[in-house]
């Protein structure tokens, strides 16, 4: 009888197992489960994205809500794809974007040569001066921008940069920068306000911010 029991038990427990491992191989119920969880531990986390690429698509719908976007990128090519494009439009769009980006052209020692330089161990195309010429193509695209829209502020810093942040007063995407992959293979995580990463992102911002170097003409009043 005991045996018979313990038969039903562990069959039981294994259907439980295999319906939970189920569950949690479509994201959408494990988003559900990690947002339960952060309601209790005050983190604000709300889904993960394996790769910073496949959050594209839900921070585009986030930044088309947006009252205000802060980024924080190591080289910025995200402000020129099609997830941007409703930051950038004159109507509707949020009323104060501010940017951060590294500084091309340093007096000192380069972030962006150092992470060139840890990039081109996995990419041999990634080689010394490329990621500032990047940058300096994407600070192009702002500098027109800013001409079609009033509201835009951009700074460049040269900090060390292992995570990207793209804040709005609603939410933050933070991606962590691996060693041995690039950003958009990187893991993304998104935070809601209120929460401690959310709170995080925008202390992160806020202290680069204060020390950056304005890029571009101040906003129109």
């Amino acid at each position: 009888m005991n045996e018979f029991l313990l038969g039903i038990l562990g069959s039981l427990a294994a259907s439980a197992i295999l319906l939970a491992l189920g569950l949690l191989r479509g994201a959408r119920p494990l988003w559900w489960l990690v947002a339960a969880c952060s309601r209790y531990t005050g983190t604000g986390l709300g889904r993960v994205y394996r790769h910073q690429s496949s959050a594209e698509h839900d921070l585009a719908r986030d930044l088309r809500r947006a009252r205000w976007v802060k980024v924080l990128a190591g080289r910025g090519n995200v402000l020129t794809r099609e997830v941007f494009s409703s930051v950038w439009s004159a109507e509707p769009s949020p009323q104060s974007v501010q940017v951060l980006l590294p500084d091309p052209d340093p007096r000192e020692d380069s972030w962006l040569d150092r992470r060139c330089q840890e990039v081109s161990r996995f990419d041999p195309g990634f080689t010394r001066g490329l990621l500032s010429s990047q940058v300096r193509t994407n600070i192009d695209y702002l500098a027109q921008v800013t001409q079609a829209r009033d509201g835009i502020e951009l700074r460049t810093f040269n900090l060390p940069n292992n995570c990207r942040v793209i804040a709005t007063d609603r939410a933050a995407y933070l991606t962590f920068y691996s060693a041995s992959a690039h950003g958009r293979n990187s893991p993304c995580v998104y935070a809601r306000a209120p929460g401690i990463l959310y709170t995080a992102a925008l202390r992160q911002f806020d202290a680069t911010w204060t020390d950056a170097t304005p890029a571009l003409p101040p906003p129109l009043p």
